[in-house]
């Protein structure tokens, strides 16, 4: 009941702020508008469309999630809900369900415009495909939960992505094949969740088959994401007595 009272909460404050609900929904589906007549190719955007349908979400949900997160702990929200009769994985799972259902709608439409609209064909299950994409998205939720603990101010907030998220990003497989990598890079890039989930997309739009390392794909995503919420939640603690 804490849970679903947190994500109440913040799915009732997110209703007000319209221009965040648009960046969060809208932004993905804008990027892959423009990225597709960037192309002016079908077979580019073919090829690069399943992983942006993973990184866009990632980027966008860390960036909000970061600054609204640090934002309730500016204004000692958090501080005042930790003084009531909830957990900290309580309080850190409510906000991963209200923005998780953010992140089912974003990568819905997204999902929906690269497959109809922009004409993106995929040799597996669309399902799939939206799972996998979510997944992404709750992982840069819950990293953007876990960045909020480090920042002072909102602009540091905004300073973390190119720390955790750029990294990621170049790193993921999007722009050269991780096995043509250097070997120094390609260690890294082992380590990094986003590849995995980037791994997964790939896997999907060109082969049907469900096979064990898509479901070790999916695991790491999913193992990422919950362990950032517990490392944001270890980062809860009350400041004054």
């Amino acid at each position: 009941m804490n849970t679903l009272a947190t994500a109440k909460r913040i799915l009732t404050q997110l209703r007000h702020d319209h221009r965040t609900v648009a960046l969060m929904v809208l932004m993905p589906s804008l990027l892959l508008v423009l990225l597709r007549y960037v192309f002016d190719s079908e077979q580019m955007f073919n090829r690069a469309a399943p992983a942006l349908l993973g990184v866009f979400p990632f980027t966008i949900m860390f960036i909000v999630t970061s600054i609204t997160t640090l934002r309730e702990r500016l204004t000692a929200t958090l501080e005042r809900l930790m003084t009531m009769p909830i957990g900290k994985v309580d309080l850190l799972l409510g906000y991963a369900v209200a923005f998780g259902l953010v992140a089912v709608v974003q990568v819905a439409l997204a999902a929906t415009v690269a497959l109809t609209w922009l004409g993106l064909e995929i040799s597996g299950s669309v399902w799939l495909l939206l799972v996998i994409a979510v997944l992404d998205a709750l992982l840069g939720m819950a990293l953007g939960l876990f960045a909020s603990a480090f920042a002072r101010t909102e602009f540091q907030a905004v300073q973390f992505m190119p720390a955790i998220v750029m990294p990621q990003v170049l790193l993921c497989g999007l722009f050269v094949p991780r096995d043509q990598m250097a070997t120094v890079l390609n260690w890294i890039s082992d380590v990094l969740p986003l590849s995995y989930a980037v791994d997964a997309l790939t896997q999907v739009t060109t082969s049907s088959e469900v096979d064990g390392t898509l479901i070790r794909n999916l695991l790491v995503i999913a193992g990422c994401a919950l362990l950032a919420l517990l490392l944001g939640a270890a980062t809860l603690r009350r400041r004054t007595p």
